[in-house]
């Protein structure tokens, strides 16, 4: 019988992933010969032999590709048989630019995990297991085709039985090219709070240790996969607090880390969605009820009802746990190791003079950190197609992986999204690489490590951006990033456009559509600072529909930090007069300074307008006396919405009317009412649950208004307010009820983490059509 050749390219998730062996396996399984090999663009293969056998290769390459990989394409060219027998794995080529997706760094695998519990084992204990299956991926590549000369990994040479398993093709560990084991591979130490290391009999007994300091009481700083956390014991009230006024943190909640899901269920209540999210490889943060008899100090999450929990995602973070479970300690506060709003900290020099006096002592490793990453964070919503995951920080176990556009990139792109919460992204073809979270980048740190990231992105993918878009903000570090650079050109994206364009690309949607936009702040195409937006458009453009009512911000900036002034100025507008100060508020300020924001309100030069629903949410948790100053932002709304009660059917009427040639949703009716109820002893939890239903009944009214002008049916619910569950179900069940079709983030948050995908795709639109 005649023989058949193919020559095939695969696209996708398809590098550091086992794919080669996987591939090497198969032709083998199938009788094939041929080779593979990756390039920079992936993974290139031939097979050679019976047309049936080459056939039945090709129809289980995607089918059957190993866990970590992501196969987008096959492209095959029929060629002549040679009669190769012979199949081999040959050496990395690169020759163009670079186009081969990166994969995302993977929890320990179930085999590895054997291994590391099995005394026999020759890695037992080994901190630094992994096999193509699992491991370190994102955080230690410097560059494509993804080889051990690339990662850091570059500079552990393998031992020779680690060798015979990297070069076999039956071996798990064929090709995995962060393979080690104690004999060759990066080893732990313990130093104390100077940085002096801690003498100590064998390496690896240096992780037994740290769990006794952890187990009495101390603070460490732990080297991880993508940076540097602070950790103590989570039931330990005074080491939470002495991390707390160390860190300079004081209320936002603390993430924690339990052993494994039996754990975390004592910790929190998990559903289906958020014990899948809590087991998957990406190992996020999820936030979910705190459950009745948890045992975690009250200073952990003070002032809200749920608790962030993940389950270990290194080798090192299971022997820990385990080690701590023998001293009984259930789980362990691991945060972020930064101070404050800084990055956090993954270079080693730099982690111990940033962490010195933050923590007792530090749990450090010898393989370098090539690019930090925070963990990614998750909660679980409840809407008409069922319950599913809500992104609320995409970092680490999710990026690099692409997201594709609805649209051709006609050239190179690169968004510098927003100042918070901030990420980039970069685009071609249909692909959009969005950055990992790097955080707010009005502190320097954050600003120099964005700059990084947008240069280590560039290199990784070969991609120089011929055009750029940014956000319409003129202070934005992001704008001026963009306005500095050479050789492109600039398209500005207004801020609530690009949160409509991601939640509409991110479902491979053009538009139009209605969406209810609704953040902290936004620079306005008048100037003015926006916030509370209907919206309807598509990626090329949108107009105004409906916006909140315009209020003045007392002292502009101090008004997001101090929410008791949008309270006197909500009050102020709803009264036509200075409001006198609430019962409320009497034991946390005095008069005279309540009276004089009153008149700071009257003043445009201090006081500039805004359309803001997240200052509209600070209000009314200031008029209840929950959070007068908050200490992060969204902390009041985050309390507000803690606090709320179950509905009783009723709410506070937010009016919809006309004005400014737009409708405008009116809520000083609302605000004068809260005000009285406050006054007359209605509950906090109460006032909450009320406002949160009037919120979602005006959202739903005027959505289905522009709808119905519009002739669309759909409904984006997107901005950094909507990360309230509550009032994200209730406004998308009341949508579905009247026959419209709510749309809502996935794979992006609703918050700015998401706006420089959304800008990527109107430059794309943009340039399609020649508008930029």
């Amino acid at each position: 019988m005649t023989g058949a050749r193919v020559r095939a390219r695969v696209q996708g998730v398809v590098q550091g992933v086992g794919f080669r062996p996987f591939v090497y396996r198969l032709a083998r399984e199938e009788q094939l010969g041929g080779y593979v090999l990756n390039d920079e663009r992936g993974v290139v293969l031939e097979v050679d032999g019976r047309p049936a056998a080459v056939e039945s290769f090709l129809a289980r390459l995607a089918l059957e590709s190993p866990p970590l990989a992501v196969v987008e394409r096959v492209d095959c060219d029929r060629l002549e048989s040679t009669g190769e027998r012979d199949f081999r794995i040959v050496e990395s080529v690169s020759s163009g630019d670079a186009d081969a997706l990166v994969s995302h760094d993977a929890a320990t695998c179930d085999d590895c995990l054997r291994e590391l519990r099995d005394p026999a084992d020759r890695r037992f204990r080994y901190p630094f297991i992994n096999c193509t299956n699992c491991g370190p991926r994102f955080t230690i590549v410097r560059g494509v085709p993804y080889d051990r000369p690339a990662t850091t990994m570059a500079g552990f040479t393998m031992c020779a039985r680690c060798r015979r398993e990297y070069d076999d093709p039956g071996d798990r560990r064929f090709h995995a090219q962060p393979n080690a084991c104690p004999a060759c591979g990066p080893t732990v130490q313990l130093l104390d709070g100077a940085g002096a290391p801690i003498a100590i009999a064998e390496p690896v007994d240096a992780v037994r240790a740290a769990a006794q300091w952890l187990a009495d009481g101390a603070v460490l700083a732990i080297k991880g996969i993508g940076g540097y956390h602070l950790a103590c014991d989570a039931a330990n009230e005074v080491a939470v607090r002495e991390l707390r006024t160390r860190k300079r943190r004081e209320d936002r909640p603390f993430a924690l880390m339990a052993g494994d899901e039996g754990a975390a269920r004592l910790l929190v209540e998990l559903g289906d969605v958020e014990g899948t999210l809590l087991r998957s490889s990406a190992r996020p943060i999820v936030l979910a009820p705190r459950h009745p008899c948890a045992r975690v100090a009250e200073a952990v999450a003070p002032g809200v009802p749920e608790l962030g929990v993940m389950l270990p995602y290194a080798p090192l973070h299971h022997i820990l746990l385990a080690d701590l479970a023998e001293l009984f300690v259930e789980a362990l506060v691991v945060t972020s190791g930064n101070v404050s709003d800084e990055p956090i900290a993954f270079r080693d020099a730099d982690a111990r003079e940033r962490l010195e006096r933050i923590a007792d002592g530090f749990l450090v490793h010898d393989r370098p950190i090539e690019t930090r990453t925070d963990d990614s964070l998750v909660r679980a919503v409840a809407l008409a197609d069922g319950r599913r995951p809500l992104m609320l920080r995409r970092s680490r176990g999710y990026v690099p992986a692409s997201i594709d556009l609805p649209i051709e990139v006609a050239r190179p792109v690169l968004a510098c999204g927003a100042q918070q919460k901030a990420t980039f992204c970069l685009a071609r073809g249909r692909r959009a690489w969005v950055s990992h979270h790097i955080g707010d980048l009005e502190h320097y740190p954050a600003l120099l490590a964005y700059g990084q990231g947008i240069e280590h992105f560039q290199r990784l993918f070969a991609l120089r951006p011929e055009v750029v878009a940014c956000d319409l903000h003129p202070d934005y570090a992001s704008t001026a990033y963009a306005l500095e650079l050479d050789g492109v050109e600039l398209t500005g994206v207004q801020h609530h456009h690009a949160h409509l364009a991601a939640c509409l690309a991110e479902h491979g949607l053009e538009g139009p559509a209605v969406g209810a936009i609704y953040d902290g702040s936004g620079y306005g195409t008048d100037g003015a600072i926006w916030g509370g937006e209907i919206l309807v458009g598509d990626l090329l453009g949108f107009e105004r529909a409906a916006s909140l009512r315009s209020v003045r911000m007392p002292g502009s900036a101090r008004a997001v930090h101090e929410p008791w002034r949008m309270a006197c100025a909500w009050l102020a507008s709803a009264g036509g007069e200075r409001p006198p100060l609430p019962t409320a508020l009497a034991g946390e300020l005095d008069a005279g300074r309540w009276d004089a924001v009153a008149r700071i309100a009257e003043s445009p030069a201090v006081s500039p307008e805004t359309t803001s629903m997240g200052r509209l949410f600070d209000s009314v948790a200031a008029l209840c006396g929950l959070r007068p100053c908050v200490s992060y932002e969204g902390q009041a709304a985050v309390e507000l919405e803690a606090r709320a009660a179950a509905g009783d059917g009723t709410s506070y009427h937010l009016a919809l009317g006309d004005g400014h040639g737009r409708r405008v949703i009116d809520p000083r009716g609302a605000i004068s009412a809260i005000a009285d109820d406050i006054e007359a002893g209605v509950p906090a939890g109460t006032v909450s649950a009320r406002f949160h239903e009037g919120v979602a009944l005006v959202t739903a009214a005027a959505c289905s208004e522009a709808a119905e002008r519009h002739r669309v049916d759909l409904v984006v619910l997107s901005g950094g307010v909507f990360q309230n569950r509550r009032l994200l179900e209730r406004t998308a069940e009341l949508l579905a009820a009247a026959g419209l079709r709510p749309l809502v983030p996935e794979r992006l948050p609703p918050n700015d983490g998401g706006i420089a995908y959304g800008q990527a795709a109107i430059a794309a639109a943009r340039d399609r059509t020649g508008s930029l």
